[in-house]
């Protein structure tokens, strides 16, 4: 299950045969490490490096993690989408809050995370010990790119695993900080850090990582596909949103959005908006508004089971979620009379509506957004609200909205007030990102309940903050080779 996929229009990746510290048992009769780099000539030249970081993005590209399967259960836990197929492979126990410490994605997501973790922290190892085989910006450039890969999986765990931040600051118990390579399981036992402890962590990957990232590489699919300087700022102004330290948020997002009215980037990459939504999600996928995205091609897709397509549309897809109509899409901008083009992306079919931003058919082979400019966008202009800046959120607000619909005016009762502009940007977030992974991030950083659904195979109670459901539960794994690990309540 924890194959990964080899990162495209890179140099190959050597690969690093390692075992997954979570689920290994250490045989006594045999004293050879349990984890190894392959080759141990893996960092001998330049290019052998590069190939190395190249397989860092691979462990973060895994299936089960960001190439598909991360984005698809923060879709299924919340309210857009409603089961078409029951089909414990295709998450209807995600999707109807059914999980326990045995359930494969709770298990599969979690040693994935560890996985593409402990490859950065192998890669550092070998990088360190021959850094003298390539100059000291580039050096810094492959850290930097590691700390920001680093940074983004643990916050794939601390939100998945461990209750919100804005529950009490980060008080609670958070996930265990594996800051060193593991190479056998005599290091199993390590216990939670705090919520909090886990957020300064990726906060200063992040911090790094900006400082020693390039501002540009030499092509579009290098800005797109490799981790820059406004990758790293962009991917702050949401951990910072998470914890609502609002003025952060701007001190953030104006490195890049310093501009004004359409807020293009004034430094590193020229990130601005798509002028159209829909080249966000077809044709090169690596204009201006993809800020870090995951690449698919023929030869290095996610599989079926696990790519966004084959989820979320009827055909080519394989017609597993329809959107609900009592959730975003049963918005103004989807309806027949709107001039807005995001309602292009979703589609009628067999009677039920399906999105459309993952389209391709089989092998599957949609880009994979992570950090597009439309989210920092909105980041600010929430934050900005919140720091009583209702200019500036409006103009960034009309900025996401006028891409789409270049001649819509909000009512006055929607941007008149900071409740009401908060609220507003907050209903422009969901169309914007649906789809996209947010949703279920987005509720519970503003301790907001998982909303209900039903529809023609099943129903979903909704889910109170309180409820143990809120979070995933510590996988059975985890549980019984860390002695120190304590269950989620």
């Amino acid at each position: 299950m924890l194959l990964s996929n080899k990162k495209s229009a890179l140099v190959p990746a050597l690969c690093f045969l390692f075992c997954i510290f979570t689920a290994c048992n250490k045989n006594l009769l045999d004293p050879v490490p349990e984890t190894s780099i392959s080759d141990v000539t893996a960092f001998d030249t330049p290019e052998r490096i590069l190939a190395q970081v190249n397989g860092l993005y691979s462990g973060v590209k895994n299936a089960q993690l960001f190439g598909g399967r991360y984005t698809i259960y923060q879709e299924l836990r919340a309210d857009e989408f409603i089961m078409n197929k029951p089909n414990a492979q295709t998450g209807q126990l995600t999707w109807g809050h059914n999980v326990n410490s045995s359930t494969s994605e709770v298990q599969n997501m979690w040693s994935s995370a560890y996985g593409a973790i402990n490859r950065i922290h192998l890669f550092l190892e070998g990088l360190e010990a021959n850094k003298s085989k390539i100059t000291e910006a580039v050096y810094a450039n492959y850290v930097g790119e590691a700390k920001f890969l680093r940074a983004l999986c643990y916050l794939v765990l601390v939100q998945q695993y461990a209750r919100p931040y804005a529950e009490n600051y980060g008080a609670s118990a958070g996930v265990p900080i594996r800051l060193a390579a593991e190479k056998s399981s005599k290091n199993n036992e390590l216990a939670r850090s705090t919520v909090k402890q886990v957020y300064d962590q990726i906060l200063a990957d992040l911090n790094d990582a900006e400082a020693k990232l390039p501002l540009t590489y030499a092509t579009a699919m290098l800005n797109t596909t490799r981790a820059q300087r406004n990758a790293a700022i962009g991917l702050k102004t949401r951990v910072y949103l998470v914890e609502g330290d609002y003025e952060n948020v701007v001190k953030e997002a104006v490195k890049i959005a310093s501009g004004t009215l359409v807020f293009q980037a004034t430094s590193g990459v020229a990130n601005r908006l798509e002028t159209q939504v829909a080249n966000v999600f077809t044709g090169s996928y690596t204009g201006p508004e993809a800020m870090f995205s995951l690449p698919m091609n023929a030869q290095d897709a996610p599989g079926g089971q696990n790519a966004l397509s084959y989820y979320f549309t009827f055909n080519p897809g394989n017609g597993e979620y329809y959107l609900n109509t009592a959730g975003t899409v049963g918005s103004p901008v989807y309806a027949s009379s709107s001039t807005d083009a995001r309602k292009s992306l979703v589609v009628t079919q067999q009677n039920q509506l399906w999105l459309y931003k993952f389209k391709t058919a089989s092998p599957y082979i949609d880009y994979i957004p992570v950090v597009r400019y439309a989210e920092v966008l909105l980041n600010y202009a929430e934050a900005a609200a919140m720091t009583n800046d209702l200019t500036k959120a409006t103009a960034l607000l009309n900025a996401v909205r006028r891409r789409s619909d270049a001649s819509y005016n909000f009512a006055a009762s929607a941007i008149g007030s900071r409740e009401a502009l908060v609220n507003t940007i907050l209903a422009e977030r969901k169309v914007e990102l649906l789809g996209e992974g947010f949703r279920v991030p987005d509720l519970q950083r503003r301790l907001q309940p998982l909303p209900p659904k039903s529809g023609i195979a099943g129903s979903a109670p909704s889910v109170a903050v309180s409820e143990s459901q809120y979070i995933w539960p510590i996988p059975a794994n985890e549980l019984s080779t860390n002695p120190l690990m304590i269950p989620n309540p």
